[in-house]
């Protein structure tokens, strides 16, 4: 494939989600190898700035491109749409520091760029194709980003209570993105409204911009354009986040419950990566867990320690009491006052997110796993979660008991299915049904 610009250029107006102002962005052909330029036509000498994660400053609800005294606010919308309509080089004209954001969505950019004109220019279009695993966890979040022959997301999305968890894989190219994740919109909660507000956020929303949720409620302008509309604006956002590589990527990314924080952080890994291959340096091995020996029927924190490549805070297991038949597991988790997310979750009314009890689940499934493969050493990559119920809350002195069952395996032994259930004195408090891959390790060095 070659690279891409559009053919002539072509303007949308609106207001700005944070800031309010009222906005022109003008797209604007540009030469091979050019990337992607946000310019600023408002500031004296109309500087720019090349949209790569090294100018990333701010990440608060939006993502933020800066350089010297120029800025850019919420920058992956329009970056998300030229990122999934194969667009490689294009100059962003900008009359103010944010771009409109229309509807909530890419809906609008799309647009703007079919009306561009897309055209193909004369050089290959240059993919950054992963080679080595990455994998970051950011507080109750995790991305992990796995070679792959084309660029696909898998992405579960998930408030603390599990009342909107949602989850979806898609392989991106330009149709998909247009009919399956352009439209869906920007959601906020309503409890996190006012203090959003206070931070100088969100001036110009409005139930005709963004979805909110209120409890179990969703207030919006019109009804969901997709059941699923929230997973779908995050792997917008990813899409968006990603593109700050500077180049189109082939990877299949993976993410649980992600931000614009961990976006960032992944695509920074993903550039020292890039950087290094430039040099031609190669990245460290990493270190091969422990194949768990077949007779073994109770791991403890030793064992487990040697078998996950989770440490400190994320390690979700403490024992595993019980190995049944080779397909189902029972571990335990000591909820304790010094679980470092219990100092915002909540202050005074301390309980574990939900989404940690599915990391929970999913490390015992991904220890269950392991116990099959008795051959070379791998890792197990949590893909996505599905049918996921929270009962009851989870508090400090509790003893969650996380019983894992292996429903499938398939792909050769690559993937596996299974059903997951955490009991509190033989309550039940939460249950998901997980999916998982294997790597070999020695693919992950």
């Amino acid at each position: 494939m070659k690279q891409r610009t559009i053919s002539r250029e072509v303007s949308i107006k609106g207001k700005a989600l944070h800031t309010g102002d009222e906005v022109t962005l003008t797209l604007k052909p540009a030469p091979v190898d050019s990337g992607i330029v946000f310019r600023r036509t408002d500031l004296y000498g109309k500087p720019e700035i090349r949209s790569q994660v090294e100018f990333v400053t701010e990440l608060v609800r939006s993502t933020t491109i800066s350089s010297g005294y120029t800025k850019i606010h919420t920058v992956e919308h329009v970056l998300s749409a030229l990122h999934g309509l194969a667009i490689d080089n294009v100059i962003i004209e900008m009359d103010a520091s944010e771009p409109p954001i229309m509807d909530g969505s890419a809906r609008a950019f799309v647009e703007l760029i079919k009306k561009g004109e897309p055209v193909e220019q004369d050089k290959p279009r240059v993919y950054f194709e992963l080679d080595t695993p990455v994998s970051i966890i950011w507080e109750n979040s995790s991305i992990v980003a796995l070679p792959s022959d084309t660029f696909k997301i898998s992405c579960t999305s998930s408030d603390d209570r599990g009342v909107h968890t949602q989850h979806l894989s898609l392989e991106i190219d330009p149709d998909t993105f247009e009919n399956e994740i352009a439209s869906a919109r920007t959601f906020t909660v309503y409890e996190e409204i006012e203090e959003l507000l206070k931070l100088g956020k969100i001036r110009g929303g409005s139930l005709e911009n963004a979805v909110v949720l209120k409890g179990d409620k969703v207030l919006s302008k019109e009804p969901l354009r997709f059941k699923d509309e929230f997973v779908r604006h995050k792997i917008l956002d990813i899409i968006g986040d990603i593109f700050l590589l500077g180049m189109p990527i082939k990877a299949h990314i993976i993410a649980m419950r992600p931000g614009h924080a961990i976006n960032s952080e992944l695509t920074r890994a993903l550039a020292k990566q890039l950087e290094m291959r430039k040099k031609g340096v190669k990245p460290k091995p990493v270190p091969a867990p422990k194949t768990i020996v077949p007779t073994e029927t109770s791991l403890d924190i030793g064992q487990i320690l040697e078998t996950l490549p989770h440490r400190y805070p994320f390690v979700m297991i403490d024992r595993v009491i019980e190995i049944i038949d080779d397909d189902q597991l029972i571990a335990v988790k000591n909820v304790t006052i010094n679980e470092p997310y219990f100092q915002g979750h909540f202050p005074g009314k301390p309980v574990m997110p939900g989404v940690l009890q599915i990391e929970a689940m999913a490390q015992a499934g991904g220890i269950l796993m392991l116990r099959q493969l008795k051959d070379r050493p791998k890792l197990a990559f949590f893909m996505s979660c599905d049918k996921v119920k929270f009962r009851r809350p989870v508090e400090p002195g509790d003893q969650l008991v996380i019983d894992v069952k292996i429903l499938k395996i398939r792909a050769g032994g690559k993937i596996a299915t299974a059903r997951a259930a955490c009991t509190v004195n033989d309550q039940p408090v939460s249950s998901a049904d997980l999916m998982f891959t294997l790597v070999d390790s020695a693919d992950a060095s």
